[in-house]
C-alpha cells in the first residue's frame, strides 16, 4: 500500500528494521520479529510496541523508504502485508521511477518528484472509497489494519476507529476499537497475548454509558450473554454516539427492513461515514425538537441573539436552518423557541453593513430580529435563496420596492383578515373533504346560556387571545414557559383543534400537501384489504356511546381517515387503538386535519407504536419502568417485579389515557401530549402511581392493584369541562363517579409537572434508544422460542441443537442484508407474516448454509443438488425457504431412517425439484396485509395442510431414464471422499446393473415379438455405465443420457416408458450392506454446527 511520504530521521531506530533490498534511492525493509527468524522475545516486544502505538507495522511488516545519497533524512512511501505485495511496489519503482531520477540534478528535485508521484498514486486509489473521510491518509492505514486483523468481507465499510482499553475483569487491554457498518471490533496485542473481538450490531442487547469504582466512565456492551467494557481518555461521548447510531441503523435496516430511501447518507451500507452518521443524529434531534417532517435535514447552525418583544430583551440561542424551515431555540433557560416556515418569509433585511444583524419579515406583520450572527451574510443568502427572494445590494431602489411589497401585503391582510388563516395552513382547497369538527356539529356552544362552566371557558379563550397578541399566532408563534402553563390549565374547546395542529407540526404537513388527503380518499375508496376489514370491525367500537359516533356522519369520517392512512402507510396499515385516538381527533379537528394529526402521531411522535409488534409502546414501557425506579423508590421496594406496571400501562401509552379516562378529562392529557410529546404521558403515569402510592403498597396481589387503579381513573373528573352531562357519563362509564372522592384532571396534570417536570426530552430520547435494543432482542428471543417449540414437534433435533441451527439460519439471513439493500429477504419482506416466516432465505443464502450443514461432503457451494433441495422444500414456490422447511430437510438427512433418506434423494430427481427454471424469475406468493388478498386461496391452502396425510412409498411416481442416471451420479458424488468409497462405488454399479437387467427382462416379457438379438447390447452398456459414472462430472448429464438412449434398444415409445419405481430402487439398495451402513451411520451434528459457526462468515469472504 502506498503511503503519504512521511519523514523519519533514523532508518533503523532501535534496530527494529532489517534491510532486505536497497539501491541508490530506495530501501526495502522487514520489521524485526516477523518472517524469517521472527518470534521469540524480540517478536513479542516489537508486536506489543506496534499495537500500543497503533503502528502500521503490526499488520504491514514490510516497508519501502526513499532517500538521497547526500541526505540523512528518509521518507516512508509504501508498506506491505506480504513479501509479494511489497515486491510489486519495489518492481514498479524500478521500472517507472529509477530511470527518470537520473535526469534531475539536485536531491531536492528528486525527492519532490518521488513524493509527487506517490501522492498521485494515493489520490487515484482513494478517489472512490475515501473521498468522504476526514483524514484519508490515516484512514487508509487504519483500514489496512482492520482488514488484516478481522478478515471480514471486503464489502464491509469501516466507519471510524478509536484508541481504547478493553476490560477483561479488572485488567485493561490497551488496543484499538474499530466501528464498521455491521460490526464492533476490538484488537489488542500485549506480550504475545492477542485479544480479538468481533460483535455484530444486530446481536447487541445493551449499549450504555456506565461508571463504577474502577472506571469513572465507560461504554458497556452486552452481547452473547457476556458483558464488555471499553474506556478511553478522549472522545468517549463521540464514540458512544457513533456506536448508538450504528446500532440503531442496524436495527432499522435488519429488523424493521427500512430502506432509507429519503436519507442519502444511509441509503447504501457500503458508503456509511462518521460524518454522515453525525449529521443524521443532529438532523434527527432537530426534527424531534421542532416537530418537523422527516424530509427535513439540519443544514446550518448559527449562534445568535434574538430580540424577544414580549420580554424586551435579547435571548441567546441557536438558529437552525433546514430546507424549508428557520428555527430558533434559546440556550439561557428561558425555554423559548420559534419555528418559521420558509413559505411565510417575505423578506430578509440587513440594517447596515457594519452590524452583524438581520431581520426576517413574515406574513401577518411579524418580524424576527437576530443580532451578533457571526456569519450573517451566509445566513442571509441561505434564507433568501430558499425563499426565492432576490438580493440586489447595488440598487437601492430594489430594497424600497421590497418594502413597498411588504407594506402592500400587510395592507392586504388588514383588509382581508380571513386570509390570515394561511399562517396555520388552513387553505381553502376545493378538493378537500369539507367537514366540520364533530364537536361543533354535535355539541355547538350556546352563547346565550353562560353558566359558570361556560364563563370559565370564555375566560380561558380570553387568556389565549391575550397570549396570541403577545407571542403571535400560527406557525411562527413563540413557544415559552407561559405557553406550557396555559396548556396545563386546559385548552378551550374552540381552540383545541388549531393548537393540536400547531404543536404537533401537522399544520406544516397539511400546508405543504394541499389536496393530498382528498386524493388518498378517492384512491382508497372501495379497496378491500385485511386492514379495511379490521377497520370496519372496529368502527362501532370507537367511543360507541358518544353521540358523534352513533350517527353515520362520525362513522363515515372515521372510516375515511383510517382507510386513507392505511393506504398511505401500508407498513403500519391499521392497528387497534388507532380508532380510539382518531375518534378523539375528529371531535376537535376537521377531517383533513384529523388525518394529518394521525400522521404526526404515528410517524413522528409515537414511532413504531402502531404495528404488529408495538415495539414503540414496549420501549416506552421500559423507559417508564426506569423512571419508576428513579422517582418512586418506595414503590420499587414493595413491588420488586415492575413488569406488572408494563402490562397495566400498555393502554395508557397506546391510547394516551383515552381508554381509561373519561373523554372530558382525556382531552386535557392529549393537549399536554401534543405540546410535550411522550414526556407528558410518562409524567402523568408517574403522578398516577404516586397519587395511589399508599394503596398500591398495601395491596396483596396484582388483581387488587388493578382494581385500585381502575377505581382511581373512574374518579377523575374535569370540573371545568363545558361538555353536557350526557356526553360525560357516556364516555366515563360510571354515573356516580362524582359522588365518590374525585380528582380533578387539571390538578393531576399540574402535580405531574410540579413533581416530575424535571424530566428532559433529551434524556427520554436517550433512554428510548438504550431500551430499544433490549426490547428488540427480547422479542426476537420470544420469537425464537415460539419457532423452536413449533418445529421441535416435527423434527428429531434437541432444543439446544435447534437453537444453534436457528442462530445460523438467522445469521445467514442477515448476511444477505449486510452489504446490500436488494437481497431477496428484504425485497420480499412482509411484516404481516407469522413469526415462523419472519426470517427466510433465498437460494444463494440457502445454498451456502446447506453446504455448511449437510452431512455429506459431496457438493461445492453452487451444486445443482442444492438447487434441487431448495425447490423440493420450497412448498409454496415463492423463492424463499423458512426455518421450518429448512429444519425438515436437515432432519431427514441427519436423523431419518434409511428409507426416508433414500426417499428424500429420490424425490430430488423428480419434478418439481429436478425441473430447471424456464425464466429464472422468483415467483412470489400472494401478498399478505397489503393490496387485494385472495382469501379463497389461503383457505384452500389451510384446508390442504389439515387434510395432508403421511406420504407412502407407493405414492411416489416412477423415475425415468434421465432422472435415474442423475440419481446414480448423485450417489457417486455423495460417496466421494468416504473411507469406503471404492466398495460403495461397486455397490452402486451392481445396483444399477441389476435394475437395468430387471427393466430389460420386463421389456422382453411385455414385447415377445421383439427380435432377441437387438436387446443384447443393453445390459452390457448398462453394466459399463456405472464404471464410467465414477469419473463423470455432473456437467456431462446430457452426454450420458444421449449415449444411453442410443445404446438402449426399442422404439421411442419404449424409451419414454423406460422407468423405475421407488420400491424397485430401495429393494435393490437394501441388498448392499455398504450402502445401508453408510446411510445409517450416525453423524455428529454438534461438531458440524460448531464448524458451521466458525466458517459461516469466512465462506462469505471466499465467495
Amino acid at each position: 500500500m502506498w503511503l503519504k511520504p512521511d519523514e523519519i530521521l533514523l532508518k533503523n531506530a532501535f534496530k527494529l528494521w532489517v534491510t532486505e533490498k536497497d539501491n541508490e534511492y530506495f530501501i526495502l525493509q522487514r520489521r524485526r520479529g516477523y518472517g524469517e527468524g521472527g518470534g521469540g522475545l524480540t517478536g513479542l516486544l516489537v508486536g506489543t510496541l506496534d499495537t500500543v502505538l497503533d503502528s502500521t507495522s503490526k499488520v504491514a511488516p514490510f516497508r519501502i523508504l526513499h532517500h538521497t545519497p547526500d541526505s540523512q533524512i528518509y521518507w516512508t512511501i509504501a508498506c506491505g502485508v506480504t513479501k509479494e505485495e511489497i515486491f510489486q511496489h519495489w518492481d514498479w519503482l524500478q521500472q517507472n521511477i529509477m530511470r527518470t531520477l537520473s535526469v534531475f540534478d539536485s536531491s531536492e528535485d528528486i525527492t519532490s518528484f518521488v513524493q509527487g508521484k506517490i501522492r498521485g498514486l494515493i489520490a487515484e486509489e482513494g478517489k472512490s472509497s475515501l473521498v468522504h473521510e476526514d483524514e484519508p491518509e490515516k484512514f487508509r492505514e487504519a483500514l489496512l489494519r482492520f482488514e488484516k486483523w478481522f478478515e471480514l468481507p471486503s464489502e464491509e465499510k469501516l466507519v471510524t476507529y478509536y484508541s481504547c482499553s478493553y476490560w477483561k475483569g479488572k485488567v485493561p487491554c490497551q488496543g484499538w476499537l474499530y466501528l464498521s457498518t455491521n460490526f464492533l471490533c476490538f484488537y489488542s496485542y500485549l506480550l504475545g497475548s492477542e485479544v480479538k473481538l468481533v460483535i455484530s450490531w444486530d446481536e447487541l442487547w445493551k449499549l450504555e454509558k456506565t461508571s463504577n469504582v474502577i472506571l469513572t466512565e465507560s461504554i458497556h456492551v452486552f452481547a452473547h450473554g457476556e458483558d464488555h467494557y471499553f474506556s478511553m481518555l478522549l472522545h468517549l461521548n463521540e464514540t458512544f454516539v457513533i456506536m448508538e447510531q450504528l446500532a440503531d441503523y442496524s436495527i432499522k435496516r435488519l429488523f424493521d427492513k427500512e430502506g432509507f430511501q429519503k436519507e442519502p447518507t444511509l441509503r447504501n451500507p457500503l458508503q456509511i461515514t462518521r460524518r454522515g452518521l453525525e449529521a443524521h443524529a443532529k438532523s434527527e434531534q432537530f426534527r424531534t425538537f421542532f416537530r418537523l417532517p422527516k424530509e427535513e435535514n439540519l443544514l446550518e447552525v448559527h449562534e445568535s441573539f434574538l430580540w424577544v418583544p414580549f420580554s424586551y430583551f435579547n435571548t441567546l440561542g441557536k438558529i437552525c436552518l433546514s430546507e424549508n424551515y428557520l428555527c430558533f431555540a434559546s440556550q439561557d433557560g428561558s425555554q423559548c423557541h420559534v419555528i418559521v416556515p420558509m413559505r411565510e418569509v417575505i423578506n430578509v433585511e440587513k440594517p447596515d453593513s457594519g452590524s452583524r444583524a438581520l431581520t426576517v419579515c413574515m406574513r401577518g406583520k411579524r418580524a424576527l430580529r437576530f443580532s451578533e450572527v457571526r456569519d450573517y451574510q451566509r445566513l442571509t443568502n441561505s434564507i433568501r435563496s430558499r425563499c426565492g427572494i432576490s438580493a440586489s445590494p447595488l440598487h437601492s431602489a430594489s430594497s424600497e420596492a421590497i418594502r413597498g411589497e411588504c407594506q402592500s401585503l400587510i395592507n392586504h391582510f388588514e383588509d382581508n383578515p380571513e386570509d390570515v388563516t394561511l399562517m396555520v395552513g388552513q387553505r381553502d382547497n376545493a378538493k378537500a373533504v369539507s367537514t366540520e369538527a364533530l364537536m361543533t356539529v354535535f355539541h355547538p356552544q350556546d352563547m346565550e346560556n353562560l353558566d359558570p362552566k361556560m364563563l370559565k371557558e370564555k375566560m380561558k379563550e380570553q387568556s389565549w387571545n391575550i397570549h396570541f397578541s403577545e407571542y403571535g399566532r400560527g406557525t411562527s408563534m413563540f413557544f415559552t414557559k407561559k405557553t406550557r402553563d396555559l396548556i396545563v390549565r386546559g385548552v378551550p374547546e374552540a381552540l383545541r383543534g388549531e393548537l393540536w395542529m400547531l404543536f404537533s407540526g401537522a399544520v406544516n404537513d397539511m400546508a405543504t400537501h394541499p389536496g393530498y388527503y382528498t386524493e388518498l380518499v378517492e384512491q382508497s375508496l372501495g379497496t378491500s384489504t385485511l386492514a379495511t376489514d379490521e377497520i370496519e370491525r372496529d368502527l362501532h367500537r370507537s367511543l360507541p356511546e358518544h353521540p358523534a359516533f352513533q350517527s353515520d356522519t362520525g362513522i363515515s369520517a372515521l372510516r375515511r381517515v383510517l382507510t386513507a392512512y392505511a393506504y398511505r402507510n401500508p407498513k403500519i396499515g391499521y392497528c387497534q387503538a388507532m380508532n380510539i385516538l382518531t375518534s378523539v381527533l375528529l371531535l376537535y379537528a376537521k377531517e383533513e386535519e384529523a388525518f394529518w394529526l394521525l400522521v404526526a402521531v404515528c410517524e413522528r411522535m409515537l414511532p413504531d407504536y402502531f404495528n404488529r409488534r408495538i415495539i414503540g409502546a414496549l420501549v416506552d414501557q421500559a423507559v417508564f419502568e426506569d423512571l419508576i425506579r428513579e422517582n418512586l423508590p418506595q414503590l420499587v421496594e414493595h413491588m420488586t417485579d415492575l413488569s406488572f406496571f408494563s402490562s397495566v400501562s400498555l393502554s395508557w401509552f397506546l391510547t394516551l389515557f383515552i381508554s381509561v379516562l373519561p373523554i372530558e378529562s382525556a382531552v386535557n392529557v392529549v393537549d399536554c401530549f401534543f405540546y410535550d410529546g411522550i414526556k407528558a404521558i410518562l409524567q402523568l403515569g408517574l403522578a398516577v402511581l404516586d397519587y395511589n402510592m399508599d394503596a398500591l403498597i398495601s395491596c396483596h396481589d396484582d388483581a387488587e392493584a388493578v382494581t385500585i387503579l381502575n377505581r382511581f381513573f373512574d374518579s377523575v373528573t374535569n370540573k371545568d369541562s363545558p361538555l353536557p352531562q350526557t356526553v360525560q357519563q357516556a364516555s366515563g362509564g360510571s354515573n356516580d363517579r362524582a359522588s365518590n372522592f374525585g380528582v380533578d384532571i387539571s390538578e393531576l396534570i399540574r402535580e405531574a409537572y410540579e413533581k416530575f417536570g424535571h424530566l428532559r426530552s433529551e434524556e427520554v430520547e436517550s433512554s428510548r434508544k438504550r431500551n430499544k435494543l433490549y426490547v428488540i432482542q427480547t422479542l426476537e428471543d420470544t420469537t425464537k422460542q415460539n419457532v423452536i417449540r413449533v418445529v421441535s414437534q416435527e423434527v428429531r433435533f434437541t432444543a439446544s441443537e435447534l437453537d444453534e441451527v436457528y442462530y445460523l439460519f438467522k445469521r445467514q439471513h442477515f448476511l444477505s442484508c449486510y452489504w446490500t439493500m436488494k437481497s431477496p429477504a428484504l425485497l420480499h419482506h412482509d411484516p404481516s407474516l407469522a413469526y415462523l416466516e419472519q426470517y427466510q432465505l433465498g437460494f444463494q443464502q440457502f445454498s451456502t448454509l446447506f453446504f455448511l450443514l449437510e452431512p455429506w461432503a459431496f457438493c461445492p457451494v453452487k451444486s445443482t443438488l442444492s438447487l434441487w433441495v431448495f425447490r423440493l422444500i420450497d412448498e409454496n414456490r415463492d423463492g424463499l425457504v423458512n426455518f421450518k422447511e429448512f429444519c425438515t430437510a436437515l432432519d431427514t438427512v441427519y436423523g431419518g431412517s434409511f428409507t426416508n433418506k433414500l426417499k428424500f434423494l429420490f424425490k430430488l430427481h423428480l419434478p418439481p425439484a429436478f425441473e430447471l427454471p424456464e425464466d429464472g424469475v422468483i415467483r412470489k406468493s400472494p401478498e399478505r396485509g397489503r393490496g387485494k388478498v385472495d382469501l379463497q386461496a389461503y383457505l384452500k391452502q389451510w384446508q390442504n395442510e389439515i387434510l395432508k396425510k403421511e406420504e407412502t412409498i407407493k405414492d411416489l411416481p416412477r423415475i425415468n431414464q434421465a432422472q435415474f442416471i442423475q440419481f446414480s451420479k448423485t450417489l457417486y458424488n455423495i460417496f466421494h471422499g468416504d473411507p469406503e468409497e471404492e466398495s460403495l462405488y461397486r455397490a452402486v454399479a451392481h445396483v444399477t446393473s441389476l435394475l437395468l437387467r430387471m427393466e430389460e427382462v420386463g421389456r422382453k416379457l411385455q414385447e415377445p415379438s421383439s427380435p432377441p438379438a437387438s436387446s443384447k447390447p443393453a445390459p452390457a452398456s448398462a453394466e459399463g455405465s456405472p464404471a464410467e459414472d465414477t469419473t463423470t462430472s455432473p456437467d456431462s448429464t446430457d452426454t450420458s443420457s444421449s449415449q444411453t438412449s442410443q445404446d438402449t434398444p426399442g422404439s421411442e415409445l419404449s424409451e419414454v416408458d423406460w422407468s423405475f419405481s421407488f420400491e424397485q430402487v430401495i429393494a435393490s439398495l437394501l441388498n448392499e450392506p455398504a450402502i445401508v451402513s453408510f446411510f445409517e451411520r450416525p453423524v455428529d451434528i454438534q461438531s458440524k454446527l460448531g464448524q458451521a459457526k466458525a466458517a459461516q462468515l469466512k465462506l462469505k469472504i471466499q465467495k
